[in-house]
Formats: structure tokens, C-alpha cells, sequence
């Protein structure tokens, strides 16, 4: 063919999506009128008729002769899956890199604020890296690895991006996987993974037919962004700084509460806690003596505040000292720092008030 060596314009790549898209969606043959509505280049139908004509001479897409309307052609799935789904690689890759980049950086900010923190009171501090599982889902894409795997990547709205391998006996055709994707990102974009219900998940079984072992695993997979303590970091400074008040050493809590800044395994029941009781309007809550959730914590008092990046991403900053601590200067300094933590990201300042 005489064209096949041409490149497709913007224009033409954008009507071939829509023609692709709207195919595997409904299995209808699809018209110009459905495309005018399907897309934001606002061409009338005359225009996309002379559009999709040329897209039919250049064999991505064929009319049957039942019908007015194209549905893709081999060579036009092939152009979606190489060309339109790279970008949706691109797009993951630029994810991932922001977010190691993200995470790396916040890792030694955080470690900062834990350290600060101490330095200012002259307590136990604690700060947990933010927490995803409130997060609500992106987009899932599924590519081919090889004939035994598929990829599943899983990005959440908070940047948070999910690789999983699964294993398959036959690897899926082209067209199956496209199915999938779309039926995948169709049924569970803009969900919360608390809001995957029974019904989702049975429709979703229903309409995969044979394919039902694919969705299990990523079902699976979004099943493990819940477990928010596989992923929790939490940064500690200033335990030592315990030893400085008798009335912990006297009573046998420091050994204690050295412990448990050390093995970090009750602080995660601790942030657990901040972030499910919220504290006030201003994110600060306060544990006096037994009202701590940590029963090494019994002698002390506790703080915390969250600060909120958005978008449902949240964390703990915590400070842990005797019941008689400095409470107007440890809020005073909670306050600070929630506020500095809930900029970084360009929250708005004035979200905190509202």
C-alpha cells in the first residue's frame, strides 16, 4: 500500500483511539457521529468520514458491509498497542522516577523533622512516611512480559505506583489484553481499594470469563496496598533523651520505651491510631497516661499531629516525654511542622481552615 509508510497526524491517532476504544467497548461497528461526541477535537462529521476513509486506505480500520461504521483492523490494533499504549508506559515510567526521586527526598526530610523535633523538646520524637491506603486507583495496565508472565502495574492517585508479575499458562492475545485493561480501569478507576465491594469484584469475575485468573491477581495485588504497615516507614530520634526525666527511669518504663523506639513495632499500632482518630480540626491529638494506645507508653504522655498531602495521603508526627511535659511548646511545635509538611506538596494554606 502506498501510504502504509506514512505517520498518522495527531488528528488521525486521535480518531483511530476513539474508533479502537468505542470497538472494544460496545463490539459495534462505529460511526463518525459516535466519534464527534468521543472526542475534544470538535471536527464535524464530514471532516472525520474524509478522516476515517483515509484511515481505511492506510488498512487501520475496515467497514463491514452490513454496516456504515469502521471497526479496527489487525494493523490497527497493532498501532494501539505500540504506539498508544507506549504512551501509557511513558507515563509509568515517569511516575516511577518521580516518585523514587519523591521518596528519596522525603526520606531525608523526614529523618530531619524527627531530629529537629527532639532537638526543640527534648523528647522521644517519631515521624511515619505517608500512608497510601486510603488512595484511590489511577489507572491498572497489564502488559506482556513473556509467554509464562504478564506485568500488572497498579498506580494510585498519590503517585503510588504497584508492579505485579503474574503467571500465566498461555499468554494472552493482543486484543484479550486490551479487553482486560479496559474492563480492569473501567470497573475500578477513581475506587478507593476500601471500596471494591463484593459486587464490584463478582462483576468483574463474570465478565472476564476465562481470564478470571488474571483479575484474582490483581485483585490480589490491590488487596496488598491495605497492609499500610509493609510499606510504613517511621523515622525516631531523641529516645535517649527519656533517660533525662526520673520519674520514667524510677519506674522501669525507659528500658521499655527504648525498646519500643528501637524495634519500631508498637509505634506502627501508634501512628495507626493518630491517623484514625485525627484529633481536632487542627490534626493534633493528645494521649494523657492510660488514655495512650501503647501500653509502653502507660507514664508518659503522647502527641501527635497529622499532616495531610492530599488526595488521601497522610501521616504522624509524634512525640512521646512525662506526663509533665511542655505541652504549649510541644503543640506549638506540632503545629509548625504539620503546617510545613501540609506545604511541600502545594496544599493550600487556607484548606487548613476551612
Amino acid at each position: 500500500m502506498a501510504g502504509e509508510n506514512l505517520e498518522l497526524d495527531e488528528r488521525k491517532i486521535k480518531i483511530l483511539d476513539a474508533i479502537i476504544r468505542n470497538y472494544l467497548e460496545t463490539g459495534e461497528p462505529v460511526g463518525s457521529r459516535t466519534i464527534s461526541k468521543y472526542t475534544d477535537l470538535h471536527l464535524s462529521s464530514a471532516t472525520i468520514r474524509n478522516e476515517m476513509s483515509d484511515l481505511e486506505e492506510l488498512g487501520y480500520i475496515l467497514q463491514p458491509h452490513t454496516s456504515a461504521g469502521r471497526i479496527p483492523s489487525d494493523r490497527g490494533y497493532r498501532f494501539y498497542v505500540d504506539h498508544l499504549m507506549r504512551e501509557k508506559d511513558r507515563e509509568v515510567t515517569q511516575m516511577k522516577e518521580f516518585v523514587i526521586e519523591k521518596t528519596q527526598k522525603m526520606e531525608g526530610m523526614l529523618k530531619q523533622v524527627a531530629k529537629l523535633l527532639a532537638s526543640n523538646t527534648n523528647y522521644a520524637t517519631l515521624v511515619s512516611a505517608p500512608s497510601y491506603n486510603t488512595n484511590r486507583i489511577k489507572f491498572i495496565q497489564l502488559s506482556n512480559v513473556d509467554s509464562e508472565h504478564i506485568l500488572a502495574v497498579i498506580v494510585m492517585n498519590g503517585n503510588l505506583v504497584k508492579n505485579r508479575m503474574i503467571d500465566v499458562k498461555e499468554t494472552p492475545d493482543n486484543e484479550t489484553l486490551l479487553r482486560l485493561n479496559l474492563l480492569l480501569n473501567s470497573a475500578l478507576n477513581g475506587l478507593s481499594v476500601q471500596e471494591i465491594n463484593l459486587g464490584t469484584i463478582a462483576k468483574l469475575k463474570e465478565q472476564a470469563g476465562s481470564h478470571i485468573t488474571i483479575v484474582n491477581d490483581v485483585l490480589d495485588a490491590l488487596a496488598e496496598t491495605i497492609s499500610a504497615a509493609d510499606d510504613l516507614q517511621i523515622y525516631t530520634s531523641g529516645a535517649t533523651n527519656i533517660l533525662k526525666y526520673p520519674e520514667l527511669t524510677s519506674s522501669g518504663s525507659a528500658t521499655n520505651l527504648l525498646s519500643a523506639f528501637e524495634e519500631k513495632e508498637e509505634l506502627f499500632d501508634l501512628v495507626t491510631s493518630s491517623l484514625s482518630d485525627a484529633g481536632d480540626e487542627t490534626g493534633i491529638q493528645v494521649y494523657i497516661g492510660n488514655e495512650s494506645p501503647i501500653q509502653t507508653m502507660k507514664d508518659c504522655s503522647v502527641v501527635t499531629a497529622t499532616y495531610d498531602l492530599g488526595e488521601g495521603v497522610k501521616g504522624t508526627i509524634g512525640i512521646v516525654g512525662p506526663k509533665r511535659m511542655d505541652y504549649e511548646n510541644v503543640v506549638d511545635n506540632l503545629r509548625n511542622l504539620k503546617s510545613q509538611l501540609d506545604g511541600i506538596f502545594g496544599k493550600p494554606a487556607d484548606e487548613e481552615g476551612a
